[in-house]
């Protein structure tokens, strides 16, 4: 698995979420992101964020990461892939740290990869329709649109069709940072994508085949030999 590919260090790019601005983006995110944890699994799980965001309550099962350049720091220090086995959390949430533009594939991969079947993905980054952007703009900062991120989870081997959108943040005042999922919605500053990782359906058992008796065929006996034939065995 390659490591992040980038053509220049992205830090720069990330430390808006820093300013007032950013902030007002992270802020509305912690409630859903332990919505997520609560509904996810019952298995560690971990949060991949940027030095500005207040990671969700750890717990005992959660595993804190902080982007910086092309590596992880916090619970440990690592870079890709990670070292961390398969199917071996309940929930990957990713605050923003493919904002700036970084190879995504890479790190979606290796989140499908140590997902526990049935375990949850979230994903969330700038919504590049939303007026806010023009409060990081020329930051360096890259927004996608929705579909550009269900093809890259589709290409990691999630379910693109399963995938469930949730605009957060303000529209334009940095206070008025909230969720939802109408019409209006579209325009916040952020968008969250959740996808649950498929479950293995089990192999059905292979179907009996239907067993036929194969008797020979025994010509019908005419009517006076059947009412004879009861008269003999009484003689007998």
């Amino acid at each position: 698995m390659p490591a992040f590919a980038h053509g220049r260090q992205p830090a720069p790019a990330l430390a808006w979420f820093g300013s007032e601005a950013g902030q007002g983006v992270l802020a509305v995110e912690v409630a859903a992101m332990a919505r997520v944890i609560e509904t996810g699994p019952p298995l560690p799980w971990a949060w991949f964020g940027l030095p500005a965001a207040a990671p969700p309550e750890p717990g005992r099962r959660g595993l804190l990461l902080r982007r910086r350049g092309t590596s992880f720091e916090g619970t440990l220090r690592c870079q890709l892939p990670l070292p961390l086995a398969s199917e071996s959390l309940g929930a990957v949430l990713l605050q923003h740290v493919l904002d700036d533009g970084i190879q995504a594939q890479p790190l979606l991969d290796e989140c499908e990869r140590v997902l526990a079947p049935g375990g949850l993905l979230w994903l969330a980054a700038l919504n590049p329709w939303s007026p806010y952007r023009a409060r990081w703009a020329r930051s360096g900062l890259r927004a996608h649109d929705p579909g550009r991120w269900q093809a890259a989870l589709r290409n990691a081997g999630f379910a693109s069709e399963a995938v469930s959108l949730q605009w957060l943040g303000p529209h334009w005042r940095v206070a008025h940072g909230e969720a939802g999922v109408g019409a209006a919605d579209r325009l916040r500053a952020g968008v969250a994508l959740a996808v649950c990782k498929r479950v293995r359906s089990l192999i059905p058992p292979t179907p009996l085949k239907q067993l036929r008796w194969q008797a020979g065929r025994v010509p019908l006996a005419t009517s006076s030999e059947q009412m004879r034939r009861p008269a003999a065995i009484m003689r007998e």
